[in-house]
Parts: C-alpha cells; structure tokens; sequence
C-alpha cells in the first residue's frame, strides 16, 4: 500500500488542516486528524448537486449559492447542470482550501473554481444568505450537516430563524438543498415548520448519507385585502 504523503498543512482552530496525496489522483483532507473528504468517496456530493440544479437549470440565468468548497465535486457537479448565464457564488471559510482547489486538486473537477461562472468569497455561508436574495438554490455541502448538536433554536444554519432567512434568499420555485452525514428528524420538522415542501434522499455507494431538499413554492401567496 502507498503511503500518504502530506503536501501542506495549516492551523485552525479546529485543528491542523491536512492536505494528503497517495499515488498520482488520489487526495484527502483532514483537520485535527479527522478525515474531512476523500477524493475517492464524492457520490453523495454530487447527488447533492444534480438534485439542486436539474429543476432550475431551465432557467437562462439562475444564481446559485454553495456553503462549502470542499474539493470541489459539488461545485463540478453544479456547473455540469447549469446553463452558460448561471451565476455560481462559493462560499468557503478556508482561504487555504480554495488555493488547493486551483492547484493539486484542480485535475479533480476539471478547474472547477476557475469557470467564469464562478466567484469564491472567504466567507461563512449564514452570512451570505442573511444578505443574498433571489437564489435559485442555496446548496449546503458542509462538515456532517444537521445533527444532534445542530438542534438549537439559534443554531446559524439549521435553526427556526436561520431557515426563515434561507427562505428569505430563495426565489419563488427555489431550493435549499443540505448534505447531511445521517438523517436528522428534528431537522426535516423545522423545514416543514418554516412552510419549505421537503424530501428526503438516501444516498448509498461506500457510507450511507441523506440530502434534504427544502422546495419553496412556485409564487408568493396573494395577499387578500379585507
């Protein structure tokens, strides 16, 4: 067996973040000695994707917000479904995982980050969608997803509030679309609660993972004067 070999690594407050290589395509990530991504495991990553981006890729200038650059499968994945007036906003909190995304790993997804479709902001995604609007999608492709710890109700991402601002940044007949490492019950109720029509994916191939898709009606409801 070929042994990793670190390529570079940086602090975090999280723990050292790792970039690693066996052999000549085969990459990995890890940060506080946990295993982040592989390059040989990105099915549900990209199931993620097309479940996004099929139902809006009729539209001749949909504009798209993805929570987490990661490797870049989900974005490759997006940009492989869109059309060519697509406007793909990337939001990543590592400066350091963009700069891999345009170098070693960039043979992954063809260079992804560089299609003109494409601008990465070092940003955290809650910010983003607290001031965005008219998303087509918002896709969140981020570290476990919603789970036990994500249950609060000021939870930045996956709390009442949060889901009422992701509501907020979505166009009429948008989705937000989440990658989660298991399925989470109390999640998919507070989708539901915050009035999203919602479904639930099993992903299968190496882990089970499930995707959330949070689909906002077609038109806002008419107002009726009394």
């Amino acid at each position: 067996m070929v042994p990793w070999k670190t390529l570079e690594k940086v602090a975090t407050p999280e723990g050292s973040l790792e970039l690693r290589q066996r052999g000549e395509n085969a990459f990995l990530i890890t940060v506080g000695g946990r295993v982040l991504m592989t390059s040989e495991a990105h099915r549900s990553e990209e199931v993620l994707s097309k479940l996004a981006c099929r139902p809006i890729a009729v539209r001749p200038k949909p504009k798209v917000l993805i929570g987490g650059l990661g490797m870049g499968f989900t974005l490759r994945a997006a940009l492989d479904l869109l059309p060519r007036g697509a406007i793909v906003k990337v939001a990543e909190l590592n400066k350091q995982v963009v700069a891999w995304c345009r170098g070693p790993l960039a043979l992954l997804t063809d260079g992804a980050v560089n299609d003109r479709r494409v601008s990465v902001d070092i940003v955290n995604v809650a910010e983003a969608i607290a001031v965005g609007r008219d998303y087509a999608a918002i896709i969140l492709d981020l570290y476990e997803g919603p789970h036990q710890a994500t249950q609060r109700r000021e939870d930045p991402l996956y709390g009442p509030a949060a889901l009422a601002r992701t509501k907020r940044a979505l166009s009429p007949g948008g989705i937000f679309a989440v990658w989660s490492e298991e399925p989470d019950a109390a999640f998919e109720d507070r989708l539901q609660a915050a009035g999203f029509a919602v479904e639930k994916h099993k992903v299968t191939g190496g882990r089970t993972h499930t995707v959330y898709l949070g689909i906002m009606p077609e038109s806002k409801p008419v107002q009726r004067s009394r």
